[in-house]
């Protein structure tokens, strides 16, 4: 590989890595395979409802227990061993899967049911995902960890973009009865795949004297945040452009009024996801910056700004391309910011952060999608789409004018470690 093909190039050393490698592996596949029940779901229930009210009330079952679980879910995984929560986690996510499975085969056809299985799943995930990103410093040592958290994005938004996909093509052969039964059997297959690695992890206990996983420990959790202006200031941003610049919910409006439905909605809907991917391929700089809050609050700013350029585009391909733009500027922004909580937090606290992260992170969009129909009402979709990229970006460059914490935040010393790659696993080395 050349030099200069290096430097732009993912960087794969964490790979090399045997415990994280299995995760990866895992998570990519369980990832990709949950995008099936993503897309099943609410064609279901639409298709027994022919209601977009029931299908919206899917969006409030899942995140009623994401906001009361996230922030329990990393309170626990502070306290108990990481591998036995991320296992007790991960089989009730696949039993939600499961019971999808069954009442599609069963043909029961009842609404309520749908909703139940994604308050299960959601729930579920808002104990796995916290857990698995507090595991990551624990299998790769400081100077990796962007790297790792790169890999592991990547993959993530590959499966946005390839599970719908794959799901559309079962859909488009098969009628509903059939369909239905085979996108949750998809999913529930990639998900042993997921079940297998994280089997295979070694033991992960608390680094130092657990605290019982209560509301004191989420409280403490609170406090230490509310005394961190760098990671208080990094969830504020990404806060700011999730709810204000997320254009996702004028898709099916734009796709209709500007290109004429179809297809173009489709490719809306996977634009965003594609940048994020090929950000990702082309991320081997990341890991190389330093001043790490200074280029969050960049990413940000051109993730706002090219959401708004997007608004004005009435040539579909240009819309992609630039939605495409967006996307990996918010890969970059998310890599960050991720490796700015896992590197400046201390590991008793990973948890907890991560959980109220995965708030942050779940319920931001969900309030974008809401702020984004609300404004499409009053001022229509053109000025609620371009309109919310430019405020988000001017927001993003006031609160970095106003509290310059975060734009002065450096990471540790990204000096290559002398260590063997296993070294920093502080845990038994299962193969």
């Amino acid at each position: 590989m050349s030099k200069t093909r290096s430097r732009w190039a993912i960087d794969l050393r964490p790979l090399s890595i045997a415990s994280y490698r299995r995760m990866w592996i895992g998570s990519a596949f369980q990832n990709y395979g949950y995008q099936f029940t993503a897309v099943a779901v609410p064609v279901e229930m639409f298709s027994l409802t022919r209601d977009s009210f029931w299908v919206g009330l899917l969006g409030v079952a899942a995140l009623v227990p994401l906001l009361v679980f996230g922030l329990w879910g990393g309170a626990l995984a502070d306290a108990l061993d990481r591998r036995k929560l991320l296992i007790v986690g991960s089989w009730v996510l696949w039993l939600g899967t499961l019971g999808f499975l069954v009442q599609s085969l069963a043909q029961w056809d009842q609404p309520w049911l749908l909703l139940v299985f994604t308050a299960v799943q959601s729930t579920a995930f808002a104990l796995t995902n916290p857990t698995r990103s507090a595991i990551i410093p624990r299998l790769v040592p400081p100077h990796l960890v962007p790297a790792a958290n790169t890999l592991s994005f990547t993959t993530g938004e590959a499966g946005v973009v390839l599970g719908p996909l794959t799901a559309g093509v079962i859909f488009a052969t098969f009628d509903l009865h059939t369909a239905l039964p085979i996108a949750y059997a998809c999913d529930a297959l990639l998900f042993t795949v997921g079940m297998w690695s994280t089997l295979r992890l070694p033991p992960i206990p608390p680094a130092e004297k657990a605290a019982k996983a209560g509301l004191r420990s989420v409280v403490e959790g609170f406090r230490y945040l509310a005394g961190a202006p760098v990671l208080l200031l990094s969830f504020a941003i990404d806060i700011i452009a999730m709810t204000i610049a997320m254009p996702r919910a004028l898709f099916p409006e734009i796709s209709d009024e500007r290109f004429g439905g179809g297809a173009a909605v489709g490719w809306l809907f996977s634009a965003i996801a594609i940048g994020s991917v090929l950000g990702g391929l082309t991320s081997g700089w990341i890991g190389r910056i330093r001043r790490q809050g200074l280029a969050l609050v960049g990413a940000v700013v051109a993730w706002g700004i090219l959401v708004g350029l997007a608004g004005f585009a009435h040539s579909l391909w240009l819309m992609v391309v630039v939605l495409a733009l967006a996307g990996a500027a918010d890969l970059v922004s998310a890599v960050f910011r991720h490796s700015i909580l896992l590197v400046y937090a201390p590991d008793q606290m990973r948890g907890r952060l991560q959980g109220a992260m995965t708030v942050v992170v779940a319920g931001g969009p969900r309030l974008g999608d809401l702020r984004a129909g609300a404004t499409a009402a009053l001022w229509g979709a053109g000025l609620a789409f371009s309109g919310g990229g430019f405020v988000a970006a001017g927001l993003a460059v006031g609160l970095a004018l106003v509290f310059p914490a975060l734009t002065r935040y450096r990471s540790p010393d990204a000096a290559p470690d002398p260590r063997p790659a296993e070294a920093p696993e502080p845990i038994s080395s299962a193969s």
